[in-house]
């Protein structure tokens, strides 16, 4: 059975899309007609204006997805939607948002690396105009949101990007890195380190004792229908609760609680406008946001979606990324620590080419210090070698991780250089049951 997790399905579509026909196993994209999408932003006066994000029209692929909530597991066809820009340079850069993000938080990288490479900026499943199954307790996966981007890899024509990624958009970039290093032939990631999957499940219970302003993620994870409901009343003043800089910073008890998410600001402090963004690209969060709300991007925070992320790549063994990565810590995070968290993770053990920018900043350094983030960006990428001058495969990878004694516990079919699925046995005995059943 395959049902199709399309906006379209309950009456959200975007006007400047051109619907088509599809047969399952097929991807179509669904080009915006009208004008070249490459905005310079120059107005007739030849001054430079605001970025706006209602300037840039967007691509979109259907994937297939697993909806896990439904036994045996349901196919799902997903709306994965992007903005494509300069698909002629060389070298493909896909920029990976976190959470409360969307594509236009890149707006400062775009504007940047527009002119000199090619730029895929996505919308995560449940973002924006992007699809989800509905099922934010597991069909939203670290696993799951790679086999997006690798979907919009192949439906963009690219064979090779650069990911960079920034909060959970680095996690899905560290892990697409070493999943796929095929596809992946560097990695950058923004604000939350590598932490691979080598030890014990840790849950957010575990966490919290240790990171204290972790709290809400245990709120968003056993509470997760309250808590949408909370960030969906005044999605404004949310996202202007979460959007601070290293000289804004939240009330001290902001983040701490595992009942609510917006206490702290009860007494106000959410007048202004997001010091980040213009009226128009703050506009913008707030409209999209109201078009799905915030319950299927809290998949991140479920217990049953961080359990499989982390299932899936420590069964998968190969935690080594011997690819280029750049590290960009945002020292003033009032989150965590997040080079102690890199240390204690022993991220740089597994990255044999990490190198580390650290910025004065809060949890959004793209944002908050665009310069001085886009030109350690550009020096880094500036110093990869020539596109497709290296190919890194899966063998590639389980050799550079080294001893017998840390390849013991591989999954054997990654000696061959193969792309292992630990979901397919699942797969199978849903598919079995399902038979016996008929």
């Amino acid at each position: 059975m395959v049902k199709l997790a399309s906006l379209a399905s309950i009456g959200l579509t975007t006007a400047s899309f051109v619907l088509a026909q599809q047969t399952p196993g097929e991807k179509i994209i669904i080009n915006a007609p009208g004008q070249p999408n490459l905005d310079d932003g120059i107005s007739e006066s030849g001054e430079k204006e605001p970025f706006n994000p209602r300037r840039y029209r967007k691509r979109k692929v259907q994937c297939f997805a697993w909806d896990r909530s439904t036994d045996p597991w349901t196919e799902n066809l997903l709306d994965i939607t992007w903005v494509d820009l300069n698909p002629e340079a060389k070298r493909t850069l896909l920029f990976v948002h976190g959470w409360p993000g969307l594509w236009s938080t890149w707006a400062n990288q775009i504007e940047e690396f527009r002119h000199d490479y090619h730029l895929l900026v996505p919308d995560l499943r449940g973002f924006g105009w992007s699809s989800h199954p509905g099922d934010p307790e597991n069909s939203g996966t670290i696993p799951d949101n790679v086999d997006d981007l690798v979907c919009l890899l192949e439906a963009a024509g690219v064979s090779q990007a650069v990911c960079v990624g920034h909060d959970w958009g680095a996690q899905i970039c560290w892990q697409a890195a070493r999943s796929r290093p095929d596809l992946f032939e560097a990695v950058a990631g923004a604000s939350v380190p590598y932490l691979p999957a080598h030890g014990d499940f840790m849950p957010t219970e575990h966490l919290v004792p240790h990171f204290p302003k972790l709290a809400y993620q245990l709120y968003f994870a056993k509470k997760t229908k309250e808590a949408y409901e909370e960030l969906e009343k005044d999605i404004r003043k949310t996202l202007r609760a979460i959007y601070r800089t290293s000289s804004t910073k939240p009330p001290a008890k902001f983040l701490t609680s595992t009942d609510n998410f917006l206490d702290a600001y009860e007494e106000g402090g959410l007048e202004e406008r997001i010091p980040f963004f213009n009226k128009f690209e703050e506009d913008y969060l707030v409209k999209v946001y109201g078009v799905q709300g915030f319950k299927n991007t809290l998949s991140f925070y479920t217990h049953g979606g961080r359990y499989r992320s982390w299932e899936f790549a420590h069964n998968q063994g190969n935690h080594t990324i011997p690819q280029p990565a750049l590290f960009i810590n945002p020292a003033k995070d009032s989150v965590a620590d997040w080079a102690k968290v890199s240390v204690i993770a022993g991220s740089a053990k597994f990255i044999p080419q990490l190198e580390t920018l650290t910025l004065p900043t809060s949890h959004w350094p793209q944002l908050e210090m665009p310069a001085e983030f886009n030109e350690g960006l550009r020096k880094w990428l500036g110093k990869l070698p020539p596109v497709g001058s290296v190919n890194y495969t899966m063998a590639a990878a389980e050799e550079s991780i080294g001893s017998e004694e840390e390849n013991e516990h591989r999954h054997p079919k990654l000696a061959e250089g193969k792309i292992v699925d630990v979901d397919e046995k699942r797969r199978e005995k849903a598919e079995e049951k399902a038979h016996e059943e008929l």
